[in-house]
C-alpha cells in the first residue's frame, strides 16, 4: 500500500500547488478509512476516537458544542490513545462515522499553520530537497506538518507544556503557527467537519517523521508573510480593498 499511497499523496500535493483541489467530496469507504487509520498506527502515532458531525450538530449531543466533530469522545483520550491494531479495528467497526484524533507529544508533534502559508512553505521545502514528513490539509484553512517529537527531557519542567501555547479548541485565536506537543491533539485524516469540510492527507503517514527544526524556518517565514499580508489588507483604505 505504501508506494500507491505515496503516489496518491504526491498527486494531491501537485494538485494543491497548482491551485486545484482534488474532487473527493464523497465519504471515504470503510475499508479505506480503516487502512488509513492503521497506517498511522503502524507509523507509531497513537490515535483515539473523536466526535463527528451529526447534521448541524455534534455527535456528542452537547448543546452549543464549541468544536463539533473535532474533539475526542473520552476525557481520558491521552491514556486511551493507542497504536494497537485490534483496538483500532474495534473502534472503527463500532462507529463507522467516527472521526479520530492523534495525541501529540508522545511520538510525534504537529506544526499547524494557515493553509496559504503551509502551501508556500511546502513548495519551498520540496524544491530544496528537504525531507518533509506527513502533511495534511485540515478544514480548508489549515495545514498540518507531522514531525518527530522534541522528546522528554530529563527535567520535565523544561518541556514547554501545550497549555502555555493554546488548546485545540482555541485555534481561531492563533492565526499563525502553533506547535502541538504534549497535552494536545489534532484531528486525523480522513475526517469530516461541519459544512462539508474535511481533513485529508497531502503526504501520507508512510513518510518518515522529520526533525521539526528542519521545517521551522520555512514555516515561520511563510507565516510571517501570511499574517503580515492579512494585517496590511485589514489596514488598507476601503477603496483599495474592493
Amino acid at each position: 500500500m505504501g508506494a500507491e499511497f505515496g503516489r496518491r499523496g504526491q498527486s494531491r500535493i501537485s494538485q494543491w500547488l497548482r491551485g486545484r483541489r482534488p474532487k473527493e467530496d464523497e465519504a471515504v469507504p470503510g475499508e479505506e478509512r480503516e487502512a488509513l487509520l492503521l497506517a498511522v498506527a503502524a507509523a507509531g502515532m497513537p490515535i483515539a476516537p473523536a466526535a463527528h458531525p451529526a447534521g448541524f450538530r455534534c455527535s456528542c449531543e452537547r448543546i452549543g458544542c464549541p468544536t463539533p466533530g473535532q474533539h475526542p469522545v473520552s476525557f481520558a483520550w491521552q491514556t486511551q490513545s493507542t497504536t494497537e491494531r485490534a483496538q483500532i479495528e474495534r473502534w472503527a467497526l463500532a462507529d463507522p462515522e467516527a472521526n479520530f484524533i492523534t495525541a501529540t507529544g508522545m511520538v510525534h508533534d504537529v506544526l499547524d499553520v494557515p493553509l496559504a502559508a503551509g502551501a508556500e512553505a511546502l513548495e519551498r521545502l520540496l524544491s530544496e530537497g528537504i525531507d518533509v514528513g506527513p502533511v495534511a490539509e485540515s478544514g480548508g484553512d489549515r495545514m498540518l506538518f507531522f514531525t518527530a517529537t522534541r522528546g522528554t527531557p530529563e527535567d520535565e519542567d523544561e518541556w514547554w507544556p501545550c497549555a502555555l501555547d493554546c488548546h485545540p479548541e482555541t485555534m481561531d485565536e492563533h492565526p499563525g503557527l502553533r506547535w502541538h506537543c504534549r497535552g494536545s491533539y489534532v484531528l486525523l485524516p480522513p475526517a469530516r467537519l461541519p459544512g462539508e469540510r474535511d481533513v485529508r492527507w497531502l503526504r501520507g503517514p508512510e513518510h518518515p517523521l522529520p526533525d521539526p527544526l528542519t521545517l521551522l524556518e520555512a514555516l515561520t517565514d511563510a507565516c510571517a508573510r501570511h499574517v503580515g499580508d492579512s494585517y496590511a489588507e485589514d489596514a488598507a483604505p476601503w477603496p483599495s480593498r474592493r
